[in-house]
């Protein structure tokens, strides 16, 4: 089916793929461009229409609900060496349909696309036959950058600084030769064919290449730039909710915290469909520890049945509003996850199981305010343990209270959008 096009070319476009996690950042860009006048379109998976159409910006959806809800409800997704797999065989389609929305924009008028890593080659594929698109790729995270510097994790393996840059270079081909361009590198490369565009030899490769500049949502402390990361990535900062749009905490959610001291807070993302185990285990670390505990999932069915009148689940909570109010969380390691609790100033014991998940886990447990265990290796003994040395730690509440200072003192929101409205306006001249 033909997209319809859309009206008269806005100046923005934006385009994302995954979970809620990854849909956020861009929303909310989308959001601040357009109260500073810009005219946007954001393009994300039929999933979450229901969100977009409550967020009052233009939108176009691709895929189908259906084809969302099964790749997330894969339990492949959430294991370490299959969850890429996972995306990237599934990915074409999504690759062609951003292409065809990009291609059904009127005439050839210049416009800026910001553009999740993953459905980079898609926006290149329509680029090629687009001359007055220009794409800016917006880093979600550290690892969505490939780089053979410390720190360097494969999974959840990470590799000593004394590994020879030779060897980790050699381990880059492997991943590349064995997980990832078998899965998506074939039927990429007959979509370029299909198009008269040359194959490209690695996807990784291509993914960080196929946009003019690239903007990070991170800081440089929390990740200073390596020196084979892309010489034209802008340095940025976390994307936070606007100052005072915070949604209020549930009733039943502020009456739960009144009511007795600081609550654990446990949460593996709004994407995992199989965390049973994870709040199984949860609940009885809580009882070893004699601490009150809140499950934060919007999949009712992973929580443990009944809850003791000490643990509270809730579908959602605004972290914003929650986690200055918690003794510490544990989550997946999700970057928006990970930057609310440094910006509360909260402990953290992140459990991934995925993606750059482990890579944010090690950045935060280097800058002392996390521990990490990983997800494959959660049970109520080592989560009870972990939790007992993340609270009683001497000097982990200073470490946690000095990075929320340092974030406090970066570019913040103002600053990263003014640069992202600039990347925008230069792409514009350059056109």
């Amino acid at each position: 089916m033909t997209p319809d096009p859309l009206p008269p070319a806005p100046a923005v476009l934006l385009a994302t793929s995954g979970t809620g996690g990854d849909l956020l950042p861009f929303l909310r860009i989308a959001q601040a461009l357009q109260a500073r006048g810009r005219r946007v379109c954001l393009f994300a998976p039929s999933l979450y229409e229901a969100t977009l159409r409550e967020a009052g910006v233009d939108y176009r959806l691709f895929g189908t609900p259906e084809q969302d809800q099964a790749l997330l409800d894969n339990p492949l997704l959430w294991h370490e060496r299959e969850g890429m797999g996972v995306i990237l065989r599934s990915l074409l389609s999504r690759l062609q349909a951003l292409h065809e929305l990009l291609l059904a924009q009127p005439g050839d008028a210049p416009c800026t696309l910001l553009c999740h890593p993953i459905l980079l080659p898609g926006a290149a594929l329509a680029r090629a036959h687009r001359s007055g698109l220009r794409v800016i790729g917006v880093q979600l995270a550290p690892s969505n950058l490939r780089t053979v510097h410390d720190p360097l994790m494969m999974g959840a393996q990470s590799i000593a600084p004394w590994v020879p840059r030779s060897w980790r270079q050699a381990m880059w081909r492997l991943v590349d030769r064995c997980w990832i361009d078998p899965a998506i590198l074939p039927a990429l490369n007959a979509a370029r064919a299909g198009l008269g565009l040359p194959a490209v030899p690695h996807f990784l490769a291509h993914m960080q290449e196929a946009c003019d500049a690239s903007i990070a949502l991170f800081p440089d402390w929390f990740a200073p730039a390596h020196p084979d990361w892309p010489a034209s990535l802008q340095a940025g900062d976390f994307l936070f909710a606007e100052a005072g749009c915070s949604a209020p905490l549930a009733p039943a959610l502020q009456q739960f915290l009144a009511a007795g001291a600081a609550p654990i807070a446990f949460t593996p993302g709004t994407g995992h469909r199989h965390a049973a185990e994870f709040f199984a285990a949860a609940l009885r670390a809580l009882r070893g520890l004699g601490r009150r505990g809140l499950f934060i999932s919007p999949h009712a069915e992973q929580i443990p049945q009944p809850l003791p009148p000490e643990v509270l689940w809730q579908a959602q909570a605004p972290f914003e509003t929650l986690l200055p109010q918690v003794a510490a969380i544990v989550h997946h390691g999700g970057i928006g996850t990970m930057a609310e609790g440094l910006r509360a100033g909260v402990p953290q014991l992140i459990v991934p199981s995925g993606f750059d998940q482990f890579d944010n886990g090690e950045r935060a447990r280097r800058l002392g305010v996390a521990e990490v265990l990983p997800a494959k290796r959660v049970n109520a003994r080592r989560l009870q343990r972990r939790l007992q040395r993340l609270l009683d730690e001497p000097g982990r509440r200073q470490q946690c209270q000095a990075a929320a200072a340092r974030l406090a003192q970066g570019l913040g929101r103002a600053g990263l959008l003014d640069r992202i409205e600039a990347l925008v306006d230069h792409q514009h001249r350059q056109a």
